[in-house]
């Protein structure tokens, strides 16, 4: 599975801060053709995309097109310039994922959405589900008005990610928006990373470190890991028992580093 601790969205028609996205430490680049660009610029959009795609060397192990979902010269754009991913925003169904020659991250957006997403994961190529509060928000009528607020969030996090984890996918918390709150950004990276999610979504290059540092396990926590595996049988350790169960635990722990 692909590391998506940090997973930075960059508007596809910014020459500029597509280049500088290039040299950043995120472990996926998200160069976006749906909402960051206006309908104006869409088509400078792809060819900027589709420049970047065939002339940079990013240092983001994954580089992932976000397309219109109803697109065909997005879809197209991807078929020639095969980047590593594309995400297809505000998905409701398997049908809107099939024909991509690349693999796929689906975003669950809207009602429908996350009442399919059991559905939705079982859809071949799929490699992530990535949650949209905003949208999600706007479709179920939450009466906010900050993206990632509202008490729909926890259930749609429990929900999309028992959904991707029973289908072998990575699960990806959306944007946190309020760019000098570092505090809140923590927070909302905590609260996804304690049920289990492998990262989030950055809206801004700042917010890159935050998420790779929360999304890591810690020192402490992998040399527990490592004690648990090296114990045999049920033990006892630091005064707890230890079993399988543990085991399997700390093997989810290390994998988050690399470590079978």
């Amino acid at each position: 599975m692909r590391r998506r601790r940090s997973c930075l969205t960059v508007p596809g028609d910014d020459r500029h801060k597509i280049e500088k996205a290039a040299a950043l430490d995120a472990d996926e680049v998200v160069l976006d053709l749906e909402d960051a660009v206006a309908p104006e610029r869409k088509d400078a959009a792809r060819a900027e995309v589709e420049r970047a795609l065939a002339e940079l060397a990013f240092r983001a192990p994954t580089v992932a097109v976000r397309i219109e979902r109803d697109s065909a010269a997005d879809r197209d754009l991807v078929a020639r310039a095969k980047p590593d991913a594309v995400v297809v925003p505000k998905v409701e169904s398997t049908a809107e994922l099939e024909g991509l020659p690349v693999p796929a991250e689906a975003q669950i957006e809207t009602a429908r959405g996350l009442a399919e997403c059991e559905r939705i994961a079982t859809a071949p190529g799929l490699e992530a589900l990535v949650l949209g509060p905003g949208d999600l928000a706007a479709s179920l009528g939450v009466p906010e008005l900050s993206i990632g607020a509202g008490p729909h969030v926890d259930y749609a996090l429990a929900r999309m990610l028992v959904a991707a984890r029973a289908h072998g996918l990575a699960a990806v918390d959306g944007p946190y928006p309020i760019l000098e709150d570092s505090d809140g950004l923590v927070a909302s990276a905590r609260r996804s990373r304690a049920l289990g999610y492998d990262g989030k979504w950055c809206i801004h290059p700042a917010q890159i470190e935050v998420c790779n540092t929360v999304f890591t396990p810690t020192a402490d926590e992998v040399a527990r890991a490592r004690r648990i595996l090296a114990a045999a049988g049920v033990a006892r350790l630091d005064g707890e028992m230890v079993d399988e169960a543990n085991r399997r635990m700390a093997r989810a722990i290390l994998a988050r580093t690399g470590e079978a």
